[in-house]
């Protein structure tokens, strides 16, 4: 995944942090006004909101608005670059949910700048790759996902 973004900020910094945590703080050497940017920006899911908001459901950062998103007809599916687009929005508003909800979970970096969250117990979750299939067949529903993942 390319986020320029990312490139940006990294330019600035010789050495990212790794995660921020729900209450800003952050590993490494950057700040968590660095972090508490990077966790925007993760959030902001346009392609995704504006579906959303077209099919009548609210995107709250709540574990309600993923069951609602299982219940969206895939109109997108005929889509391919739709599909990629809003599956990647998809991951990004799970990871979201789980980063606000979930004590201990984080957001976190991987190499290639792939974003994942990493849960209290050091468990990373690919919410990208979720996302990503949960665009193209369904499955695994964004609200199982996030049930699994607050469980542990």
């Amino acid at each position: 995944m390319n986020n320029s973004f990312l490139d940006n900020w990294r330019k600035r910094r010789r050495e990212p942090p790794t995660a921020v945590t729900p209450e800003g703080e952050a590993d490494g050497e950057a700040g968590a006004a660095d972090w508490e940017g990077v966790a925007a920006l993760l959030a902001e899911c346009e392609l995704l909101r504006s579906q959303a908001e077209a099919a009548g459901v609210e995107l709250d950062d709540s574990a309600g608005s993923l069951e609602a998103l299982d219940q969206l007809l895939p109109r997108w599916r005929d889509d391919e670059e739709t599909v990629s687009w809003l599956g990647n929005d998809a991951g990004l508003y799970l990871g979201t949910v789980v980063v606000r909800t979930v004590p201990g979970a984080a957001w976190s970096i991987r190499p290639g700048d792939r974003p994942v969250v990493r849960l209290g117990t050091g468990r990373e979750i690919d919410v990208v790759a979720d996302g990503q299939a949960w665009a193209a067949t369904g499955l695994p529903e964004l609200s199982q996902v996030y049930a699994e993942v607050s469980e542990t």
